[in-house]
């Protein structure tokens, strides 16, 4: 998926973001989490993982 497309969406809804860059059910599972707890922490993490995983 683009780049761009997952820091919108990084930014906008986190937790779609982590689940479409990492297809990981632990991180996606610990966005939601932050995300119903803290919401700017939510998009500092899902950030970091769009950003830090390489494109597939």
């Amino acid at each position: 998926m683009n780049k761009i497309i997952l820091i919108v969406l990084a930014v906008l809804f986190p937790p779609v973001a982590v689940a479409l860059a990492t297809r990981s059910i632990g991180k996606t599972v610990l966005s939601i989490i932050l995300s119903c707890l803290f919401w700017i922490p939510d998009i500092i993490y899902a950030l970091w993982l769009v950003l830090a995983n390489p494109a597939p």
